[in-house]
């Protein structure tokens, strides 16, 4: 198994740096972190593709530093290097406005403030270099003018200001990070929680996927109890236990077996739907799960995943899914597949949007793929309250989180 103690990006606070080419953003990140862990250099565009940085900042904890590429190029390539910046804002808890004190603001500088501003993440302005210009008060007072907003002048060169840049990255951490438990507000300590993994191809050698690690992470952070076991042995597991358990959480893929063997006093639901609430919106998702019985001959489904993998034989997004919606539904409906970090542009020609867990997404990655397609009055669901659905499980997954169960009733 993996360390639990390795926090993954998805778990971590994003935040980027964003400006001009050769503002300083790849070296304050050098300072910030105390290594040269990002190339940089005098030629323009030397950091193209966003670069990402784990590191444990105290007291905060775990953070990602995310180093993006110049906003000033205007070339071909220029611009889908502007448009892989631009995505990182889907996923950004807090933003760093680089400035480059030779240069001073620019409408670059501006453009990505205002689209900054408009998605409500908060902004710390920096005018870096001032190893090399004298930065007179009235000169700062020009740039906050121009920002409409209080600025930290530092020198990534000399270190000078770095302090400083820590102490207000620190104090604009969004308050809210740390409430979105897995479920944290369902038990109580010394509640007894069972976890059934199955183990079969599709699951990482040596190991536990990603959300199990992070549940049973937790379920030991809440101070209850964890017990792991498999499909096949959870109703001796249960025979076993002295006390009742608070909660039984399962793989959807076993979902059926699962609802059999755990009596019906005792409460289930899954990893996925617990990710869908951990990660995103359940109750938007659940209010996506109407779009299943309202499916006709013909429409099309995209099934999204966040990560790339290679698909098994029985693979749940390319076979599973697909045969549980037609079975379901009894409708020729057609699938598309995409993965990786953004929804295809043509969004409107979907009847459904069927994501996955999100794992591998930060939350407000995944809040921003919800919103997309609600904008674009897609209906979209995740893996685990579909398949809820379509095994007829759906009242009894859902009996832990009341809201999100009066949302679909509310059809």
């Amino acid at each position: 198994m993996a360390n639990l103690n390795e926090t993954p990006l998805s778990k971590r606070i994003h935040i980027a740096l964003f400006g001009k080419s050769n503002a300083g953003k790849s070296s304050i990140i050098n300072a910030i972190t105390n290594q040269n862990v990002a190339l940089v250099s005098d030629v323009k565009g030397t950091t193209t593709d966003p670069v990402y940085k784990a590191m444990e900042l105290l007291p905060i904890g775990p953070i990602v530093l995310i180093d993006t590429a110049g906003l000033d190029d205007t070339s071909q390539l220029g611009d889908l290097r502007k448009k892989k910046t631009y995505e990182v804002l889907n996923k950004t808890d807090l933003a760093i406005l680089v400035i480059d004190a030779e240069v001073g603001v620019t409408p670059f500088d501006l453009e990505i403030l205002k689209a900054l501003n408009s998605k409500n993440i908060p902004v710390i302005s920096v005018i870096n270099k001032i190893d090399i210009i004298n930065l007179s008060q009235e000169k700062l007072k020009e740039f906050e003018k121009a920002l409409k907003k209080d600025v930290i002048s530092i020198s990534a060169k000399t270190n000078l200001g770095i302090k400083e840049l820590k102490e207000e990255i620190i104090k604009n951490i969004p308050e809210d990070e740390d409430k979105f438990r897995i479920l944290g507000d369902l038990v109580s300590p010394g509640d007894f929680v069972v976890l059934v993994t199955p183990i079969d191809k599709a699951a990482p050698k040596g190991r536990l996927i990603l959300p199990q690690q992070q549940t049973i992470r937790d379920i030991i952070e809440s101070d209850a109890i964890a017990i792991v076991t498999k499909e096949y042995e959870l109703r001796e597991t249960l025979n076993n236990l002295k006390v009742k358990p608070k909660l039984v959480i399962t793989d959807s893929q076993v979902f059926l077996k699962v609802a059999a063997d755990t009596p019906k006093d005792i409460l289930m639901t899954s990893f996925s739907i617990l990710f869908a609430r951990h990660k995103g919106d359940l109750n938007e998702l659940v209010k996506g799960a109407r779009a299943i019985k309202k499916l006709k001959d013909g429409d099309k489904v995209l099934i999204s995943e966040a990560c790339t993998h290679h698909s098994q034989s029985d693979d749940i997004a390319k076979v599973k899914i697909p045969r549980w919606l037609r079975e379901a539904t009894g409708k020729d409906i057609k699938f598309e597949f995409s993965s990786g970090y953004s929804f295809p542009e043509n969004l409107t020609s979907y009847s459904l949007i069927v994501h996955c867990g999100g794992c591998m997404l930060n939350r407000r990655a995944m809040l921003h793929r919800i919103t997309e397609a609600k904008d674009k009055n897609v209906p979209i669901v995740n893996y685990g309250v579909l398949i809820a659905y379509v095994q007829g499980l759906f009242e009894r997954a859902l009996d832990p989180f009341p809201l999100a169960k009066m949302m679909f009733e509310e059809e």
